[in-house]
């Protein structure tokens, strides 16, 4: 282990992965040394279709196990971009909402699925149409849009995350890293990615995968290249969160399950490659 003086990562995770019961999620978490939750759902209710008395409730929880949340996960751009932009800044303003409620600066977003058949190139318009109100939305709500690279939608490969954070060139568009859905693109994540989004990378989620059959994988025991990236990141000076979506046991179109042992498995091995690079981890 090399040891480190810096300041630590902030641990986070997807509360919804351990149970639908937030006071679970929560107790959970802080056993495995997590001081924040990242809200996705809780109840069995998506954060953007809870209701305000839900939102209270879930900041009431928060207060009594003095925990933060460190984003929203919403599921906004998880549509296909022939929807209207009135559709996800809709879904955008209830987003904005559960952000100031549970008092995060951050909500996870993604840039949309296209039609069987069509080309990236082909509704790249589109996407940066949209891409580009939803982060002039979020700038005026002073809130930062995380963009997710999940499979399937038009940012899944670096070159097309780097042209939607280049082309809406907004302060309130950010990265948000995810290995294991660059691996299952057939991206070799730090080679391929690093020193392209670098510049815009605020925020880190924590699974891994197989680049042969893109099988998800715990932090470390993949080809997403997680120890290299973690160590280039801590040479960088990073020090913001690292949220913990390990997807062991399930996923789905809105996100995955591990339950609670494997959300463990999950975390030890992130905190044994956090180790290794010498990250300290609050």
């Amino acid at each position: 282990m090399v040891s480190d003086t810096s300041t630590p990562w902030l641990l986070s995770g997807f509360g919804d992965e351990i149970d639908d019961d937030p006071a679970i999620q929560m107790a959970v978490l802080q056993a495995l040394g997590a001081n924040h939750i990242e809200v996705r759902s809780a109840w069995g209710t998506n954060i953007v279709e809870m209701s305000s008395e839900q939102l209270e409730s879930l900041k009431v929880l928060l207060d009594g196990h003095a925990m933060k949340a460190s984003a929203i996960a919403s599921p906004i751009g998880k549509v296909d971009v022939g929807l209207p932009v009135e559709h996800e800044l809709e879904r955008l303003d209830r987003a904005i909402t559960a952000a100031k409620v549970l008092g995060t600066d951050y909500i996870r977003i993604f840039s949309f699925y296209y039609p069987a058949g069509a080309t990236p190139e082909s509704v790249r318009t589109n996407v940066l149409e949209r891409m580009s109100a939803l982060a002039a939305r979020a700038q005026q709500a002073g809130v930062i849009l995380l963009h997710e690279n999940e499979k399937g939608i038009y940012g899944d490969t670096p070159d097309r995350v780097l042209d939607i954070m280049e082309s809406v060139s907004s302060p309130a568009l950010k990265v948000a890293w995810d290995a294991a859905n660059f691996v299952q693109v057939g991206v070799r994540p730090f080679a391929e990615g690093y020193a392209k989004l670098r510049p815009y990378l605020e925020y880190l989620q924590i699974k891994d995968a197989l680049l042969s059959d893109g099988k998800v994988v715990p932090a470390g025991e993949g080809d997403g290249d997680v120890l290299q990236t973690i160590q280039a990141l801590h040479d960088d000076g990073f020090t913001g969160f690292a949220s913990l979506e390990p997807h062991l046991t399930g996923a789905h179109g809105l996100g995955g399950y591990s339950g609670p042992a494997a959300f463990g498995i999950a975390a030890r091995a992130f905190a044994a490659v956090t180790a290794q690079a010498g990250v300290a981890i609050a």
